[in-house]
């Protein structure tokens, strides 16, 4: 089997440790672009150096040419500019809008097979706008948002609950900000409802640290943004894809009518095979449930707007 070709277009936090996991994991040779001369020639190099410590025989090669794209089986789209303390998604729009509108052009040249998930933000207008540039069939465009919403998710309700976090499942839909729709009715412990393990006050609580999960690292952190739970989460939607593991992944993808989302691209549970979102699975949602759905779709709407989406 050909193995793959992954381009990672962005070298800094999250896009150089996306090309170490997924470089780790030899899920393919691994291109890694920035417009930074030489620096992501610097971090591929020392990638590839840990290779006989890590046990891995894929290549990791930094470049400054977009041409070197040229036949990627997939693209990661990490650049922009990240958050500040004090800073929402929605604040990145027109800085990382044109930052992002270019990178899909050169997508589009050198790449035109290729299947994208973007992880710039704000991440479902991003890839609203990535979509529009390339032209790219709906099923080869998603953004990583729920993957990383439900993990935060998750971890949370592990740590209250003092279980494995292996043992918890979770689904947050909706776009990736203030508005998200962490579904506690799907969240289980084992098949066991997490509304039957921890009360209805509390899990509220574990609701709005998950939509304040970014946020709360931002201000830790003071300059830069989480880095280490975004990257792991673009890699097991690569691996899914890759292997065409056809997992159940909570993803940006383009709606066309389900759950009365038409034409814009939204966080909601998919099946990702070798030729990207394959399925847009509905789930049986409350009035309640798909009122807090329709909210924050009606919000990537309104910032799609002020791009001209």
């Amino acid at each position: 089997m050909k193995k793959a070709k992954i381009t990672v277009v962005g070298a800094g936090f999250v896009g150089a440790t996306t090309a170490q996991r997924l470089a780790e994991k030899s899920l393919g040779d691994v291109v890694l672009h920035d417009i930074v001369p030489d620096m992501p020639k610097g971090k591929a190099l020392d990638m590839m150096e840990s290779a006989c410590l890590e046990g891995f025989d894929a290549t990791v090669r930094g470049t400054n040419d977009p041409a070197d794209y040229q036949d990627s089986d997939l693209v990661v789209i990490t650049s922009g500019i990240a958050r500040k303390p004090g800073m929402s998604r929605d604040d990145l729009l027109k800085t990382n809008a044109g930052i992002v509108g270019g990178v899909a052009e050169n997508v589009k040249k050198y790449a035109p097979n290729a299947i994208v998930i973007v992880v710039s933000n704000p991440l479902d207008v991003m890839t609203c706008l990535v979509g529009a540039k390339t032209g790219f069939p709906a099923h080869r465009v998603m953004g990583m948002a729920g993957v990383l919403d439900s993990a935060r998710f998750r971890c949370f309700l592990a740590m209250e609950l003092g279980v494995s976090h292996q043992d918890v499942q979770a689904m947050v839909l909706g776009g990736h900000g203030d508005d998200m729709v962490p579904l506690t009715r799907y969240s289980t412990v084992s098949g066991i409802c997490v509304e039957d393990l921890i009360p209805k006050a509390r899990l509220e609580e574990i609701v709005k640290r998950t939509r304040n999960g970014g946020a709360e690292i931002v201000a830790l952190l003071k300059t830069g943004s989480a880095y280490y739970a975004p990257s792991a989460s673009v890699v097991q939607m690569v691996q899914s894809i890759v292997r065409d593991e056809k997992r159940i992944l909570p993803c940006a993808a383009w709606c066309t009518g389900q759950y009365g989302i038409q034409d814009m691209f939204v966080g909601v549970p998919c099946k990702l095979g070798r030729s990207g979102v394959e399925q847009i699975l509905e789930l049986k949602l409350t009035d309640a449930e798909r009122k807090l759905l329709q909210t924050s779709a009606d919000h990537v709407r309104a910032s799609m707007k002020i791009l001209g989406l």
